[in-house]
């Protein structure tokens, strides 16, 4: 059995595209509606009107999310077909400059003459396309662009993170929403933070103190407009 198969490797940049669209819908989910509810709490203490608030905020920014992910992802999955579309062509059409432009970037990456043109050869008669697109174009299958699922994954993880700060603001009493909500989403967010991080490999505390410290940013700043309107109404 060779080492290949033996040293199987699991890299977390598989896990990017979908890693992505679900920290980033978590977060807002959390952040935003907490914000919300803060704001809304901060101005008024009617709690029919803190519950229709952050109701709204989930569905309204849950559908934001999966349109905004879905029509970004749609532009970058445009753009990469229309690359491999035209590599394709310039492969059809010039075989001979496409594998001197492949030879010239395994040189680039610290290869001799001699050995980038005959690995250009051999990746050139085994998928000259595919190899082009992951060494010219950056393409592959673990950073292709895939709309549906950056959007499904938003949506969903969004409304997962708004729906806890909602739930808090309903089951708590009244004179403790502000105090819970806030404190809540602060541990959320910290949760999803050093989850986020350990799922991706990356240093777990560091990306905790980074999304703690923007949620608690937004919390405070809802809550003084809230406390600002409130007065003045």
């Amino acid at each position: 059995m060779s080492r290949l198969h033996v040293h199987a490797e699991n890299h977390a940049v598989s896990r990017i595209g979908w890693l992505r669209a679900a920290v980033l819908g978590a977060n807002d989910g959390i952040v935003s509606t907490a914000s919300l509810i803060v704001g809304v709490a901060a101005a008024s203490p009617d709690r029919p009107a803190i519950i229709v608030a952050g109701v709204a905020g989930l569905v309204a920014g849950a559908m934001s999310m999966a349109a905004g992910e879905y029509v970004s992802v749609s532009s970058q999955s445009d753009t990469e077909r229309a690359d491999i579309a035209r590599e394709t062509v310039e492969l059809k059409e010039q075989p001979a400059a496409e594998r001197l432009e492949l030879a010239a970037i395994y040189e680039q990456r610290g290869l001799d003459p001699a050995l980038a043109l005959q690995v250009a050869d051999q990746l050139t008669a085994h998928d000259a396309l595919a190899s082009h697109a992951r060494d010219e174009l950056g393409i592959s299958d673990h950073t292709t662009a895939r709309p549906i699922q950056a959007a499904v994954t938003s949506a969903a993880t969004f409304s997962v993170g708004a729906g806890l700060p909602l739930a808090l603001a309903v089951l708590m009493p009244q004179a403790w929403i502000i105090a819970s909500v806030s404190m809540g989403a602060l541990l959320f967010l910290a949760l999803l933070g050093g989850l986020g991080a350990w799922v991706g490999g990356a240093p777990v505390l560091r990306a905790t103190v980074r999304v703690v410290f923007w949620g608690a940013f937004a919390l405070a700043l809802t809550a003084g407009i809230g406390h600002l309107f409130g007065a003045v109404v």
